[in-house]
């Protein structure tokens, strides 16, 4: 009788295995899409102009220089922000390139470029490992928006259809001649110093 009782019992309070697994696999399922909504949030939430501007380094030099550029405002009205130039669209390379800004973001935070006349001393560097992304990739970002193949050379001007067609030829990528296309070019400081 006492076995009986304890069987019972047992039933009665433990959850079968199926029950049990059932269960863990449910609160497993929520909670991956709890979180993978949360994070897919948080990641587009960082893509958006209004964060990239969060700091008064980029609101105050940077995205003052982007405003003068085409990527701003031209003739056809289409307007690239920030992501649409230093963060992939495809979600593995995005993944990554998250994780790579926020070693950015922790500079920004301890303070290297607390300043613009850090911030100054820095984009030299800054610029060069933005350009060596877009080199790796052969401007992924820039081929986005711009394809080579739906490009009218009888609307560019003489020299920039020899160019283009002359760069896609050797195999260069976009960013090898458009350097500083939406921000200031900045200044060598290997560059040997010149007499004006």
């Amino acid at each position: 009788m006492l076995q009986f009782i304890k069987r019972t019992w047992m039933w009665f309070w433990a959850p079968t295995a199926r029950f049990a697994w059932g269960a863990i696999i449910f609160v497993g399922f929520i909670g991956g899409i709890i979180f993978w909504g949360g994070f897919n949030t948080a990641m587009e939430a960082t893509n958006s102009l209004k964060f990239c501007i969060s700091c008064h380094e980029m609101e105050q030099l940077v995205y003052v220089e982007y405003k003068e550029s085409t990527h701003y405002q031209n003739a056809s009205g289409v307007r690239a922000i920030c992501s649409d130039c230093h963060v992939p669209h495809e979600w593995t390379p995005k993944l990554i390139r998250k994780i790579r800004a926020s070693g950015e973001v922790w500079g920004m935070l301890i303070g290297k470029i607390d300043t613009i006349e850090e911030f100054e001393e820095h984009r030299w560097e800054m610029a060069n490992n933005v350009w060596r992304m877009m080199e790796a990739t052969d401007s992924r970002e820039c081929r986005n928006c711009h394809s080579f193949e739906a490009m009218d050379f009888t609307l560019q001007s003489r020299r920039a259809s020899e160019k283009m067609q002359e760069g896609h030829e050797q195999g260069e990528t976009c960013i090898t001649c458009h350097k500083g296309i939406a921000h200031k070019m900045p200044v060598d400081p290997n560059a040997p110093e010149r007499d004006d």
